[in-house]
């Protein structure tokens, strides 16, 4: 039973809320001693947020979630886990994080506040507007990016911003056409959105934000100079992300990276890269 708590709050989808950490990191404070303890908290903040949003999520769409071939295994749609329980485990992650965030600082509480409300409004109705819920997803990395900012007290450059909106745009999008295909025509039964996108749009969208990406992160490296190395390796990435998209081979980014040898890879190289670059 306890190993299905664990899955309900999929401590996968938590290597996200590392983006707290992406403006001391590439600011090259991260290592400076009392910098690292100082997103300790926060982290665990977000965390159990975003786990209360799965949970929500997983209670709103338990019905549809039965018919999926995949998710029809999550504790909560399978019959696990009661709804009951459910429902006392999200709120006891929600007023956790929040007490956590009030007794931190005012900053963290509003940033925390804010992306549970996008997260709830997107299980709620936002996931079935077409455009919008992709938005809405990009919306919760980039408040990860700024509450970041904040508890480090480092600026964000604008070409980050840009770097981390769009890609959150071009993977969302990935993971809404490998949604698209692996459930063929019974995907808008899953997911309304996906039924109202045209065809070719997903696709379209995920070329354009990969080449806008790729444009946006150039001009960051270059303003770091020596990052610009690492250039080479973030077109790999996406075309090997969108290499696994159009094959049918995964979608979610979070599970692709674990998954697919080819792409952790080329991120521990580029991770490697920028701290060679930013560090030493």
């Amino acid at each position: 039973m306890n190993r299905l708590y664990i899955i309900m709050l999929r401590p996968a989808q938590w290597l996200k809320n590392l983006m707290l950490f992406f403006p001391p990191f590439l600011s090259g404070s991260l290592f400076i001693p009392g910098v690292i303890e100082k997103g300790v908290i926060p982290f665990i903040a977000f965390c159990m947020v975003s786990s209360a949003g799965y949970i929500f999520n997983d209670l709103l769409d338990r019905e549809r979630d039965r018919v999926h071939p995949g998710k029809c295994k999550r504790p909560i749609a399978s019959g696990a886990v009661t709804v009951r329980t459910g429902r006392f485990i999200l709120l006891a992650l929600l007023f956790s994080a929040l007490l956590t965030a009030f007794c931190h600082s005012p900053v963290l509480l509003l940033f925390l506040s804010v992306y549970a409300i996008v997260s709830f409004l997107y299980s709620t109705f936002l996931k079935s507007v077409p455009v919008a819920d992709i938005f809405c997803v990009s919306a919760g990395f980039l408040v990860r990016l700024q509450a970041g900012g904040e508890v480090f007290d480092v600026i964000v450059s604008p070409w980050l911003f840009l770097t981390v909106f769009l890609l959150s745009i071009f993977l969302s999008t990935g993971k809404r056409f490998a949604e698209m295909q692996s459930l063929g025509d019974s995907a808008a039964d899953h997911r309304r959105s996906l039924g109202a996108y045209p065809p070719g749009f997903l696709a379209g969208t995920m070329y354009m934000t990969a080449g806008a990406v790729l444009v946006t992160y150039a001009i960051y490296a270059i303003n770091k100079q020596r990052l610009v190395y690492s250039v080479p390796l973030c077109l790999f990435g996406l075309l090997q992300y969108m290499f696994m998209v159009m094959s049918g081979k995964g979608g979610d980014p979070t599970e692709s990276l674990l998954k697919d040898r080819m792409l952790f890879t080329v991120s521990i190289v580029w991770l490697l890269q920028v701290i060679w670059s930013i560090y030493f």
